[in-house]
């Protein structure tokens, strides 16, 4: 994807705003963004099928295309978010991402996934491609931007109250390729499975998803955090096919997790019956932030455990226009495999009028991993990369109308507190 021209203007919403209702559910956010006409499109003269309406988070796909070309139709869609070519890698993080950090930091589990055709941007906008560490800051992507964004908070944390407040930051890369998981800040060859020793996806006793023989980094500033980011880069298996150049050929999860002890103060409040002795009291939390063992002695630690997945999904393919041969095949076809799977899930979780209750996640590893991010205990962001030339237009209708339905569901939110 090409850099974005500075200062351009983003999309028609005001931003994709966290709400939880009274009973603590939240709609899963969907944000478009559009990526510039590639190098390859502009030499094949490739027009542009893909309009935002301004001011607005709707698309319109086809309308700039003449009447008579076979096969499209015009198709209008609408999201909470929506980015143009010109939008900045600052404005999607602002306006998407952010939100979900701000959360993230006070205790929730968040996500942020990236879907879309290969070549779409979705590596770009994540951040996640190698070398993002030289890049200029306005240049990278969201996951960079999250973890700078994420320690600004918690040290801002430390510095209110430095004996009030503690905390543990660590890592997990996974990388599922070919149905196999391997543990990217661990490496195993690319044949080793969970019948080889290799990492494992169980459901503890609560019905979250847990990660068996999964390597957990400490990290203690954003430096070592970017510094794993990169190592497992690395690690993770890329390929050229006719469509792009340096495919990711297998869907990554890249997850930090935030284990906080914050200092709860306590009040005797007036209770309501006394005992014989006349020395019982009821309790009540003290929601001060600034409270510390030296200044309210009569408290607790408050235990908080969130997670916040950055996932990069391979891009769905088209075998025919990739001509992949071999193992590039291979990988193809399992990537779609695990994207129909995730798009069986979405479509039974966004459908109001199912009558049965059953999400088929066991299908794949790739629906198991994500089975909190949607339907769970997350706030979710789906951010779907799509190309503007009429020559992807199949591929980027699939796209939204993929990412349309994944509005619908809905995930029960709470603070994950021990």
């Amino acid at each position: 994807m090409a850099a974005s021209a500075p200062g351009a203007a983003g999309g028609g919403g005001s931003g994709v705003a966290i709400a939880l209702n009274g009973s603590g559910t939240t709609a899963v956010k969907v944000a478009v963004r559009i990526r510039p006409l590639n190098a390859k499109e502009l030499f094949t003269s490739s027009s542009e099928c893909v309009r935002v309406i301004p001011n607005t988070a709707q698309i319109i796909v086809g309308a700039d295309l003449s009447s008579s070309t076979a096969g499209i139709t015009t198709r209008s869609f609408t999201f909470d978010e929506v980015y143009p070519p010109s939008s900045t890698q600052e404005q999607v993080y602002n306006t998407s991402v952010a939100p979900l950090v701000a959360r993230f930091v006070e205790g929730y589990n968040s996500t942020t996934l990236a879907y879309g055709q290969t070549g779409s941007g979705k590596t770009w906008s994540m951040g996640t491609v190698l070398g993002n560490e030289s890049l200029p800051p306005e240049l990278q992507g969201i996951v960079p931007r999250a973890i700078r964004d994420m320690f600004q908070r918690i040290d801002n944390k430390k510095t209110r109250n430095p004996d009030g407040y503690k905390c543990v930051v660590s890592v997990a890369f996974l990388e599922l390729y070919n149905e196999d998981l391997v543990d990217l800040l661990n490496p195993r060859p690319k044949t080793a499975g969970s019948s080889s020793g290799g990492p494992t996806i169980r459901e503890d006793a609560h019905g979250n998803i847990v990660w068996v023989g999964v390597r957990e980094a400490d990290v203690h500033n954003p430096e070592e955090l970017m510094s794993c980011l990169q190592r497992g880069s690395l690690c993770r298996t890329t390929g050229s096919t006719d469509m792009n150049v340096s495919s990711s050929r297998s869907h990554a999860l890249f997850s930090v997790i935030l284990r906080q002890q914050i200092w709860t103060a306590q009040t005797p409040d007036r209770p309501e019956t006394q005992e014989p002795n006349g020395t019982a009291q009821t309790v009540t939390d003290i929601n001060d932030e600034d409270a510390d063992p030296q200044t309210h002695s009569n408290g607790y630690w408050r235990h908080l455990t969130s997670k916040f997945h950055f996932v990069d999904l391979a891009g769905s393919e088209r075998l025919k226009r990739t001509n992949a041969e071999g193992d590039r095949k291979k990988e193809g076809i399992s990537i779609n495999q695990g994207l129909l799977a995730l798009g069986n899930v979405i479509s039974a979780l966004g459908d109001e009028n199912r009558k049965t209750s059953h999400v088929p996640y066991r299908d794949s590893k790739l629906t198991r991993m994500l089975q909190d991010s949607l339907g769970g205990n997350s706030q979710t962001l789906m951010l779907a990369c799509i190309s503007p030339s009429d020559t992807n237009y199949g591929e980027t209708v699939s796209t939204l109308t993929y990412a349309n339905r994944a509005r619908n569901i809905r995930n029960r939110v709470v603070v994950n507190q021990e």
